[in-house]
């Protein structure tokens, strides 16, 4: 077929898709010229992202409709959208086409300057507050405090490396690319860099597009081409970018369900996950706000994280919050010992006494000045519960955050433990440590066990009400396991033992 009667096909198709519009969907906002343009073509190229597009806010509601919802109810936070935007469908071309000059991967595609990775920076546009918040939050930042952290790359290393074994023993080889973009990289966010561009033939004729590295990804840090950081689609996948999907867990478990960030395993046989799973049928997971006791009568990740919740008189209960950390006054998992949440996010640049980038000395002590003080735990810790008083009585709630204050207490206590018998080998040389890598041999892998999934176990298990977790699942058990196999591994190696 000639490329002026598969374009003429295409157009037809186009017209008489989007003019019968889906079943069950409310009828479509006006889309620009550019926006039609697209979908003529992409409703045959890949009409299961059209249909996505299709069932979205962002087709039914322009802009302009949107700012004129009341306050409480607004989803734009932005009160400046630009004029040219307002009166039409947020479509292909106003996410991939507005912001062209600030993007390393825009190609000439079709007539557009056009780019592929949709980043927080073009998401602003309309979702200012959004994307403020979001930069200020620990997973903005997570591709850079995992990769600029030399000490979490040495654990990469041992994680991820290629192991070989050479002339009698084992040695670990450097990790490749597509291991780390594949492993760890895939929720931490990929650095996303332009190569150049390649020339394809299609049905649509020869087009030109950007070949990048680090793609496909949208882990939560992700370094995108026009110099941002982050992806709005690891919650609200494309391209629907639906706020139910977002609020709920089966989406954080993507990257919270453990052993290292057991979230997800713990909610799901807690009470409020248990309530999730038998009523969610009923629940309302796009109302704005969200109304507790009616739209909802259990938490999810979102309800206790992010989302703005009202009672039935409209009486704010939170106020929305996409930094995440604005209700935790702890932080609980990932680093060997809890601690205050860091007052900064660009965590990679803390340093303890020792000169090591952690916030917490190897014995336990918080790096103070690089953390939140008392005064700030006290409000992150009065917002949170502001969110459990909707449902629960002051002696229910206070009972529950005593007791989880004292399990951190507790796991760094145990933590500390394990870490006493680690330094001890390392100083006997019975272990390398420092400045080798501190986490790839028999005793320090067991070291790692103790903080980075029974210690996290126990915490999330506590913080969340699932206590089976906090026992026999990567919980209690294992880590008074793990201290005693460990004593017994100290004790056979011999002095001079190390990389076995």
């Amino acid at each position: 077929m000639k490329k002026g009667r598969r374009l003429f096909l295409c157009i037809v198709l186009g017209a008489l898709f989007f003019g019968q519009g889906l079943p069950g969907r409310l009828d479509a906002a006006p889309h620009s010229a550019d926006t039609q343009e697209c979908l003529s073509c992409h409703v045959q190229a890949t009409p299961g992202i059209v249909s996505d597009w299709q069932r979205s806010r962002h087709a039914q509601v322009t802009p302009g409709e949107a700012m004129a919802v009341e306050a409480l109810s607004r989803k734009v936070s932005t009160p400046d959208v630009p004029q040219a935007v307002r009166g039409h469908s947020v479509g292909c071309a106003e996410c991939h086409t507005l912001r062209a000059e600030a993007h390393k991967d825009t190609v000439e595609h079709n007539g557009y300057k056009m780019y592929v990775v949709v980043s927080p920076e073009d998401c602003r546009t309309c979702h200012q507050e959004e994307a403020v918040q979001f930069q200020r939050n620990l997973m903005a930042h997570a591709h850079d405090i995992l990769m600029k952290n030399p000490l979490y790359g040495q654990l990469i290393h041992a994680v991820n490396g290629l192991q070989a074994y050479q002339e009698t023993s084992l040695q670990t080889l450097p990790s490749m690319a597509h291991t780390n973009e594949d492993a760890c990289l895939s929720c931490h966010g990929t650095d996303v860099h332009v190569q150049g561009t390649v020339s394809r033939d299609t049905d649509f004729g020869t087009m030109d597009f950007a070949v990048l590295s680090g793609w496909p990804n949208v882990g939560v840090g992700r370094l995108n081409p026009d110099g941002s950081k982050g992806s709005c689609a690891s919650c609200h996948v494309r391209h629907s970018f639906s706020m139910e999907v977002a609020r709920k867990p089966e989406t954080c478990s993507q990257c919270h369900k453990g052993p290292d960030v057991p979230a997800y395993k713990v909610y799901s046989v807690s009470k409020h996950g248990n309530l999730y799973g038998a009523l969610k049928g009923e629940w309302n997971f796009s109302h704005v706000p969200w109304v507790v006791g009616k739209d909802l009568n259990a938490p999810t990740c979102a309800t206790c994280h992010v989302s703005l919740l009202v009672d039935e008189a409209k009486n704010v209960v939170a106020r929305r919050s996409h930094a995440m950390n604005d209700r935790l006054p702890w932080r609980i998992f990932g680093l060997v010992y809890a601690h205050p949440h860091p007052r900064e996010p660009q965590v990679y640049t803390i340093k303890n006494a020792e000169g090591l980038p952690l916030p917490t000395e190897l014995n336990g002590a918080w790096v103070s000045a690089a953390l939140i003080d008392a005064n700030e735990q006290r409000s992150r810790r009065t917002t949170m519960q502001a969110v459990c008083l909707a449902c629960h009585g002051t002696q229910w709630i206070q009972g529950h955050w005593e007791r989880f204050e004292k399990t951190i207490e507790e796991t760094n206590r145990m933590t500390k433990t394990a870490t006493d018998i680690m330094m001890q080998a390392w100083k006997e040389q019975r272990a390398e440590g420092l400045p080798g890598n501190p986490f790839d041999e028999p005793l320090e892998k067991r070291w790692v066990e103790q903080w980075f999934f029974f210690a996290n176990s126990i915490r999330f298990s506590s913080a969340m009400m699932g206590a089976d977790y906090s026992v026999f699942d990567n919980g209690r058990w294992y880590q008074s396991k793990g201290l005693r196999e460990m004593e017994w591994l100290h004790r056979t190696l011999s002095p001079t033992s190390t990389k076995r």
